[in-house]
């Protein structure tokens, strides 16, 4: 066994005896095993190895095998790591499991192709080393915000929040956390390859996190915490939208806040009330009475009917929002970023064969995309940030809507994905949103998780999954900004790409023979 991996760490001797075969498959392995070092795993050292196996992997290879070594490492990666998606497909999607399986993997190709084209890119352009392939795993865990509307998940930097490394979140954001656990993992393959220099960068990095973390941007003011609840109705995802299912809806998140009015603040999550605005005037009219009478802020997710810009357009514009109503309270947020299939169908409906039992949910019905710079919701007199959902998972996005927030607040239903690591890999990317821009985050979820996340992205309090609960807190208001929040993720966007602007400069003359595989 030492002997096969001094081949695959020896490039000359691997073009000269492993077959491709090899790294293929381990590559595979290596991506299957790097979700278990996110939640709710936590095997932390995964995010370490599993890159430096797909870093190992293509050394010394062609860029054509470095395509599929690295398209083997992202179909392994998402296949294993989305996996979650099979719940919402095959229970509440009403697809054969057989074919939701055939679903995730298709995904899985297409998504591993960031990967086979980051690894091809790598060996075509550039010399071996981990100041080039960091740089480029970072710019392509950044394009998976934004390409094709951006699938941005199974990020290395999320394996340490809480750990020691997450110190560079407040500077650099996730992706730089990112580059420095891929410049880490390149380094141990170095070392074991003889290259000992490697150490010296390496005790670099992680002194430099010791001192990021001595750093302090933000501070609490001077003000009275705010009290808080969090409401968990726990309403099944197969109830949730049915017509008979409303009203009881409604009461079950009526009855669980009887007890908390009089409290500064009362979130309740997405889409707790399953019906427009315009459909259930009188029950918001007397929340608002009840709110402003006990001296409480309420704020709810509920799809919103714009009436207005739906006349103005010629045609209905529905939003995914939050709206902040009550006592010194107002305020109406929109959902930037929809989730395909879930509030709305790709190519003006083309695609609705994919998930036939969804096509009657009002909440796939066909969702319009909120403006991309919207107002805080004011509560209490706070300016108070707001992300629905999977909105959340976009680092800059969240940003955006922390600027000038005393507090950030993000519902979600993840009944979606109930028994699965979905919910669990969501709480931990809110986590670091709380990390990078300083802000305590609330969060409401209908079966969990709710939690309450201070703003150096610990848990402070959550509640039980999968059951009606009442999460009380007390929230700080908080003052100040990050780096990351003033300058975003161009510093180490900034910095990789002048990374591979040096390493192609100084490549050597034929970094890849041919594109062809070699003999």
């Amino acid at each position: 066994m030492r002997a096969y991996f001094d081949k695959l760490l020896n490039p000359a001797q691997q073009q000269k005896q492993l077959a491709l075969i090899y790294p293929v498959l381990i590559a595979l392995f290596a991506g299957a095993i790097f979700s278990l070092a996110l939640a709710p795993y936590h095997y932390w050292w995964l995010a370490i190895l599993s890159p430096a196996l797909l870093y190992a992997c293509v050394r010394g290879r062609s860029a054509k095998q470095a395509f599929g070594i690295g398209w083997a490492y992202g179909i392994g990666l998402w296949f294993v790591g989305a996996f979650w998606l099979y719940t919402s497909i095959h229970v509440y999607g009403d697809t054969s499991a057989f074919l939701s399986v055939i679903m995730i993997l298709i995904m899985a190709i297409v998504m591993g192709l960031f990967t086979a084209l980051q690894t091809c890119i790598y060996r075509r352009f550039f010399p071996e080393t981990p100041l080039t392939f960091a740089p480029l795993w970072v710019i392509f865990e950044w394009a998976k915000t934004w390409v094709f509307t951006g699938f941005p998940w199974l990020f290395a930097g999320y394996a340490f929040t809480e750990l020691y490394l997450d110190a560079y979140a407040p500077l650099f954001g996730v992706f730089g956390v990112s580059f420095v656990v891929i410049v880490l993992a390149c380094a141990l393959v170095e070392i074991l390859s003889k290259q000992v220099f490697w150490i010296v960068p390496s005790a670099f990095l992680l002194l430099g996190a010791w001192g990021a973390a001595q750093l302090t941007f933000v501070q609490e003011k001077n003000e009275k915490p705010l009290t808080v609840s969090l409401i968990q109705g726990n309403i099944p995802q197969d109830l949730k939208w049915l017509t008979e299912y409303q009203v009881k809806t409604l009461l079950i998140y009526a009855n669980l806040s009887k007890t908390e009015w009089g409290r500064d603040l009362i979130v309740w999550p997405e889409s707790s009330i399953p019906m427009f605005q315009t459909d259930i005037e009188p029950f918001l009219d007397a929340m608002k009475v009840q709110a402003e009478k006990s001296g409480t802020a309420w704020v709810t997710g509920i799809p919103f009917w714009d009436l207005a810009e739906s006349q103005e357009a010629g045609t209905p514009k529905y939003y995914n929002s939050i709206m902040a109503t009550g006592d010194e309270s107002s305020g109406l947020y929109k959902k930037q970023r929809l989730v395909p299939f879930g509030e709305y169908i790709p190519l003006s409906g083309a695609l609705s064969w994919v998930l036939p039992a969804l096509q009657n949910d009002p909440s796939v019905s066909g969702f319009s995309r909120g403006a991309d710079i919207q107002k805080p919701l004011n509560v209490k007199n706070h300016p108070l940030g707001a992300a629905i959902c999977y909105e959340v998972a976009y680092p800059n996005l969240t940003r955006r809507n922390a600027s000038q927030s005393d507090f950030l607040v993000t519902v979600s239903n993840d009944a979606w994905f109930t028994g699965t690591a979905g919910p669990q890999q969501h709480l931990q990317m809110v986590q670091m949103r709380a990390k990078e821009n300083g802000r305590w985050f609330i969060r409401a979820t209908n079966t969990g998780v709710t939690a309450f996340i201070d703003h150096n992205g610990h848990i402070v309090k959550r509640a039980p999954m999968d059951k009606e609960a009442i999460l009380r807190g007390e929230l700080p208001a908080m003052q100040g900004e990050t780096l990351y929040m003033k300058l975003s993720d161009w510093p180490v966007l900034i910095f990789s790409v002048l990374l591979l602007l040096l390493g192609w400069h100084f490549r050597p003359r034929k970094v890849d023979i041919s594109f062809k595989s070699r003999r």
